[in-house]
Parts: C-alpha cells; sequence; structure tokens
C-alpha cells in the first residue's frame, strides 16, 4: 500500500507534468505552517531557477491543473511560490479503510529485503548485566525489530565478551579457592563433571575478587594500616596472581583441556542468566557467538593482511593504515597484533567479520555501542574493506549511543556510588509503578504487580528509546512512570483506554469490524485521521535513519490526537449508529497502529490501568 505521501505527490506531480514541466518538481512535505493548511510542496521555487520564471506563476499554474483533483479541498498558491495543500476529507477516509483492511495497516514490505547483522548486547560473561548494558539491548533490539517489521532478515548477534584476561583471572581464584577440583590435578585422566563447580552468584563474585587480587593498589594498604613491608608483600602477591592469570588466560586460549572444561561451565552458567535478564527486558538473540568463535580465523586473517602488504611493524605491534583521501583528521593505524603476539578486540573482530561472511553471507551490518567507540569501529570497518573480507561497497554503520546518567547530569550510580545491576533498576522501577497503580486500589495486588512489570518495562525502555541514541539524557524515574507527557505509561494509558471504550461498545451489542471509516466532521477528527496515516512513513523513515526515538515521537502525537478526538467526541453516546460504527472503527486502527508500534520498541500494554 502506499504511503499517503505517495498518493499526494502522484498528483502533483502529473500536474506539474500537465504544465510542461519535470515531475521531480512535484515533492510534498508536511506544513511547517499546520494553522494554514496540512502539506505543502516548494518545487515551483526549484523549477523557477532551471525554466527562468517567477516562482508564483509557476505555482499558480500546478494549482489551476490541481483543482478537481479528489485528493485536495483546498490548494492554493502563495508568494513567493509556495502551494499549500490541504486533503479531502473523503480521500484522507477512503485511506483509513485501505489501512484498516490491510493486514499489515498499510506498512510495505521491503520490495529487495536483506540479510542485516545487528551487533548489539556486550556483554561480557561472568559478570552480571548492569546498567551499561541496558541502551545497547534497547536500541539494538528495537532497530532488529525495525527492520523484521519491514521485511528484513534481521539477525542479532549479542557478540559476547568471553576469551580475555577475566577467563585467566576466574581460573587462578578458582584455583585458590578449591585446589582440590580434578581441573587443577596435574595429570588427570578421568572425565570432569558435569556440573559447575560454582553458581551464577559465586562466579559473579569470583571475578571482582580475583580482579582486585590482581591489581592490588598501595594506596589500597596505607588506608587500611597496613605497614610498608606487609603492603610490599602484597605488591608482589597480587603480580604473582596477575602473571598466573596471563598465564591460564594463555593456557585456555591454546586449548588445554582443563580450562576449557571451567570455560564451558562458565560459558553454560553465565548464558542462563544473561538469557534470563535480557527476557525481563523482551530482548532475544539470534546468536550467542563471543569473541572465542572468532580465534579460528585470526591467525590466517593476519597472514592475509601481510601477505597483501596491508600490515607492517610499528614499534613492535602489527598495524593497518586506514586513512583515507578526505579524511578530516589524521586516524591512527589500526594495531592487529601488539608486540608481545597478543590479538586485540579490533583482530577479533576482524575474525568475527569472515566468520559472518562465511555463514551469513549479510547484505548490510549495524553495530550499536557506546559512542566512544567509533574511532574502533572505524578502523574495523576500513580494514575489512581494504583487506577485502567485505565488498568495498558493504553498508556497515556504527550507532553510537551516549550516556545514562543521574539528576546529577553525571553517569547513573546506585546510592552508594556503585554501578547499578541492571536486574535492580528493573526491579526499582517496577515497584515504583506499582506504588502509583496501588495509590488507587482497584486492582488486586497481584493484577497491580503484573501490570507493574508491564507499565515499567514500558517506562524504562521507552524512557531511553525516546532520547536521540547519541545523545545523553537523565534518568529520572519519576518522569519516565509518568501517566502523563511524553513517557511509556502515557502510551499505554491510551491504548488502554481505546481498549476500554471498544469492549464498552461490544458489551452494548457492537461489534469492533463492521461499518466503514467516513469522512473526518470534525477538526479533531481529521487529525486524528491524519496522524494514523503517516505510519509507513514514521516506520520506514526510523528504520533508516537508525533512530527509534523517531517512533516515539510518532505514537506520542498519535496518542495526543486520539486523546483530544476522545475528549471532544461523544463515541459510545453518539446517536447516530452510522457515525459511531465509523468511530469505533477509527479508534481501533488507532489502537493497531499503536501496538504494531510499541511491538517494535520491544513493550506490550496491559488490558487496563
Amino acid at each position: 500500500m502506499k504511503k499517503i505521501l505517495e498518493r499526494i505527490e502522484e498528483e502533483l506531480k502529473e500536474s506539474f507534468a500537465a504544465c510542461g514541466y519535470e515531475e521531480r518538481f512535484g515533492k510534498a512535505v508536511l506544513s511547517n505552517r499546520p494553522d494554514l493548511c496540512e502539506y505543502q510542496c516548494n518545487g515551483a521555487m526549484a523549477a523557477a531557477k532551471a525554466y527562468k520564471k517567477k516562482p508564483i506563476d509557476i505555482a499558480g499554474q500546478v494549482v489551476e491543473k490541481l483543482k478537481g483533483s479528489p485528493a485536495f479541498s483546498l490548494c492554493e498558491a502563495v508568494m513567493p511560490g509556495f502551494i499549500n495543500l490541504t486533503l479531502d476529507e473523503g480521500f484522507v477516509a477512503e485511506y483509513m479503510n485501505q489501512m484498516a483492511e490491510d493486514g499489515r495497516l498499510g506498512l510495505e514490505k521491503a520490495k529487495e529485503p536483506q540479510t542485516i547483522v545487528v551487533d548489539y548486547g556486550g556483554a561480557n560473561v561472568a559478570k552480571p548485566l548492569h546498567i551499561g548494558h541496558l541502551r545497547s539491548a534497547v536500541i539494538g533490539e528495537s532497530i532488529k525489530r525495525m527492520g523484521q517489521a519491514l521485511g528484513h532478515h534481521m539477525i542479532g548477534d549479542v557478540h559476547l565478551g568471553d576469551w580475555g584476561l577475566q577467563m585467566g583471572l576466574i581460573i587462578e581464584e578458582l584455583r585458590d579457592r578449591k585446589p582440590d577440583l580434578p581441573y587443577f590435578q596435574e595429570g588427570f585422566a578421568g572425565e570432569y563433571p558435569e556440573e559447575a563447580p560454582f553458581t551464577i552468584s559465586e562466579l559473579e563474585e569470583i571475578y571482582p575478587a580475583a580482579s582486585r587480587k590482581a591489581k592490588f593498589k598501595p594506596e589500597e594498604g596505607r588506608e587500611a594500616g597496613m605497614s610498608q613491608e606487609e603492603i610490599q608483600a602484597k605488591e608482589k602477591e597480587s603480580e604473582a596472581f596477575a602473571h598466573r592469570a596471563h598465564l591460564a588466560t594463555r593456557r585456555l586460549q591454546e586449548g588445554y583441556p582443563p580450562f576449557l572444561a571451567i570455560w564451558n561451565h562458565i560459558m553454560r552458567v553465565s548464558k542462563a542468566d544473561l538469557e534470563k535478564n535480557y527476557g525481563n527486558l523482551a530482548v532475544s538473540f539470534d546468536l550467542w557467538k563471543g569473541e572465542s568463535d572468532a580465534q579460528k580465523y585470526i591467525p590466517d586473517l593476519i597472514k592475509d593482511l601481510e601477505q597483501q602488504g596491508l600490515a607492517y611493524e610499528s614499534q613492535g605491534a602489527l598495524v593497518v593504515d586506514i586513512g583515507e583521501p578526505g579524511d578530516s583528521k589524521e586516524l591512527p593505524p589500526c594495531i592487529v597484533r601488539k608486540s608481545d603476539g597478543a590479538a586485540l578486540y579490533a583482530t577479533s573482530d576482524l575474525g568475527t567479520i569472515i566468520e559472518r561472511e562465511k555463514d551469513l553471507h549479510p547484505d548490510a551490518y549495524i553495530y550499536i555501542a557506546d559512542k566512544r567507540q567509533e574511532l574502533h569501529f572505524t578502523q574495523v570497518f576500513r580494514v575489512a574493506k581494504k583487506a577485502g573480507f567485505v565488498s568495498k561497497d558493504m553498508p556497515m554503520s556504527f550507532l553510537g549511543f551516549g550516556t545514562m546518567n543521574g539528576k546529577d547530569g553525571k553517569p547513573f550510580k546506585t546510592r552508594d556510588g556503585g554501578v547499578m545491576r541492571l536486574e535492580q533498576l528493573i526491579g526499582d522501577i517496577n515497584e515504583a509503578v506499582y506504588q502509583r497503580i496501588m495509590e488507587n486500589r482497584t486492582v488486586s495486588e497481584d493484577e497491580a504487580r503484573g501490570t507493574a512489570k508491564l507499565v515499567g518495562l514500558a517506562a524504562l525502555k521507552y524512557g531511553d528509546l525516546s532520547n536521540q541514541a547519541a545523545k545523553d539524557y537523565i534518568f529520572d524515574i519519576d518522569r519516565f512512570i509518568s501517566f502523563e507527557g511524553n513517557t511509556g505509561p502515557y502510551i499505554l494509558y491510551t491504548i488502554v483506554r481505546i481498549t476500554s471504550i471498544l469492549s464498552k461498545y461490544q458489551e452494548l451489542g457492537g461489534r469492533e469490524a463492521e461499518g466503514v471509516i467516513l469522512p473526518a466532521g470534525s477538526e479533531a477528527e481529521k487529525g486524528l485521521m491524519l496522524q494514523i496515516s503517516r505510519y509507513q512513513e514514521a516506520m520506514e523513515a526510523a528504520f533508516v535513519e537508525r533512530a527509534p526515538h523517531k517512533i516515539c515521537q510518532y505514537i506520542y502525537e498519535l496518542s495526543n490526537e486520539f486523546n483530544r478526538f476522545y475528549h471532544n467526541t461523544k463515541i459510545l453516546g453518539e446517536e447516530d449508529k452510522g457515525k459511531q460504527r465509523s468511530f469505533i472503527r477509527l479508534i481501533a486502527l488507532a489502537k493497531d497502529v499503536l501496538n504494531a508500534c510499541i511491538q517494535v520498541l520491544g513493550f506490550e500494554a496491559p488490558e487496563r490501568m
């Protein structure tokens, strides 16, 4: 189904062509003066330069041809050459009926569907998800869902951090705590236990303890009242432990069976916990690949870079220049191997790209991470294209997000200054919503808890997604859970209000899907129709621009238009049954569009609030 903007432009192009001008001037945009018109065309201004005529004369000719068009109730040429357009109520109503009858609400599938890999999440195994993981998860999930709604094959990959030094730290800390485990017995020839020697809670405590042990700082000792001798002994102990951890990491990466067995335990326990916590955010991944999966490709990719003459030694490290003509500033080379022979994140990401090309054959890549990683991804993308790991015209986009800050403008922390676990953040916002619901005491506690989970998730995800991804924003629970203003709960409350009206209509013997949508009889009704009609434009623009906040803005405006219509119209009290059926069909369509949009944003509405 064509977008309403396309229908408008068809009329304009025909009129420009009929007047002897090129069709390309028949472009329309939403009016920036809604008090004067609904859409406007500025094509006469551009045509005036091409045809050496006055813009107002060209606009006047086009308007004359547009008269009698079923699409417009008003079209006029105004100085210096704008064409103001107001849509005909019958034309808009016809479009509403077509949307209501279409199983996809008029949303067209991509004519050439693509396979697109979305790399988001970026969690580290053996560490709990914290608030720093929120933005990548919810932004990535929404972009994946947008692409799916438009008919693309979207592949979401969490890309776990599972192969670095943290593994060696965990192994050596486990050795210190449980030295009798078979993994640490030289010459052990039996089968390793199927059950992990730790729970997720123990694992999440082991890693930070090991990290602290490997990074002892003298000032910490002085603050604890330790003597100089004790501090020196502790420093040696710390250095020795860090050395052990590096050796354990290397042995793991070389395939040492006992350490691989521990690693497999870590992966199983962590993945189960990560799936649960991502599930609480309504975030899911098609692939649970990690850095470890890329390791087998690294030796050959290094060799390839050297054989092509792209990689060269610099201060002991192996690097690839990435500078290109037209760069506004000098970009540092990409280090693909450190001086000690170790691979880096860039090497791992390049190996991952090679694996994805081999297994998935994607048409495009989208990476979502903190905006401070922009240089890293610029380096990776350029090396991948320079080396021919992907084609030179492969679309590879990086969407960098800003920081979630507290009310003090600094990165959001717990009350005692620590990094808040995502689980706790979700719990806090659910509890705040529950208390807000229970203030009215119109539902049972069990229902209130269930509703609070749905509304809390909407508050959290909408609070994040309604901001432009690249910008920092203030995390304000009180504002996010408000049932008024540009918030998730306000959107849900609008949907619930429509659901309530439709239920009452059915109780009175009516049927939601009967009748047709009639031409608008009021400004508020037409405003609602016009906003509904822009659904496909909003969805397509949000996906092309990788901008979930555009969906949020669209449904906020749609909710406002519905509530204006609701307050100005007696829907259930309307005596003209034809009109009433039209109202019901229209608000049911509004509800369907709102639900389609929040599904893309990754949350759902309760039956009542």
